[in-house]
């Protein structure tokens, strides 16, 4: 097998056809090797597309057929996965440049659900599998009293909650439209791209600072009704 393999590069190394075949394999190659120390997509995909174009062109002038249908049928898989990526890198970045919570960019991962008023999405202590936007409707989180407006992302910070529960229950006060994606996809997402994790990271923070401001708030103005009933003057008789 090995003779059979020198035996074969060395005859491909008479013609200028066969060289420009060998050449476009060894780059091939040495971009896959080079793709098992990128830690992002992004760059993995670009490596992959690469490698798909080094083994097509030996493929086509060695000439191997296997490897030229592989790699001609790999290589638009990797052009979609990079374009797509790219457009959610872009997505990302122009939400975190406005400060944008809607998750819109988010909207071609989703599913839509329909829901009728009084529905219940989610209880307290419902295992966190999804995670949801609000298109129209009305939704209550029952225990704080908030009803979330129109495009709003909710139910992150459950996915990183230890015990991965909900911790309050959201029903529909009225006819409802939400689109949501699964935990997986969402994993998925986070660990292919990094400002994806980066802006949903900033998102989950920002949810906890308001509840954090509206516990201190609540708290507030208990000790302000608490002070204002012990300096009431007691009136004599």
């Amino acid at each position: 097998m090995l003779e059979h393999a020198v035996a074969t590069a060395a005859s491909a190394m008479t013609s200028t056809q066969g060289m420009v075949a060998l050449a476009s394999a060894g780059v091939a190659s040495a971009l896959i090797l080079g793709g098992s120390f990128v830690k992002t997509m992004i760059p993995l995909r670009w490596l992959g597309l690469g490698s798909n174009l080094g083994f097509i062109v030996y493929g086509a002038l060695f000439p191997h057929l296997p490897m030229l249908v592989l790699h001609t049928l790999l290589l638009p898989v990797n052009l979609y996965r990079l374009i797509e990526m790219i457009r959610l890198t872009q997505r990302v970045n122009a939400a975190a440049d406005v400060k944008d919570t809607s998750g819109l960019w988010l909207r071609p991962y989703m599913k839509r659900r329909r829901l009728k008023a009084g529905k219940v999405l989610f209880r307290k202590g419902d295992p966190a599998d999804h995670l949801y936007m609000l298109t129209s409707g009305r939704i209550e989180l029952v225990e704080i009293g908030v009803a979330l407006p129109a495009g709003r992302i909710f139910g992150e910070i459950a996915f990183f909650a230890p015990d991965k529960c909900r911790t309050l229950t959201a029903r529909c006060v009225e006819n409802s439209e939400v689109l949501a994606i699964n935990e997986s996809t969402v994993r998925q997402l986070y660990y292919q791209n990094p400002d994806f994790g980066f802006h949903l990271i900033g998102l989950v923070a920002g949810r906890l600072t308001a509840d954090i401001r509206r516990l201190e708030t609540t708290l507030q103005a208990h000790e302000a009704d608490a002070a204002s009933a012990v300096d009431v003057p007691i009136q004599s008789a």
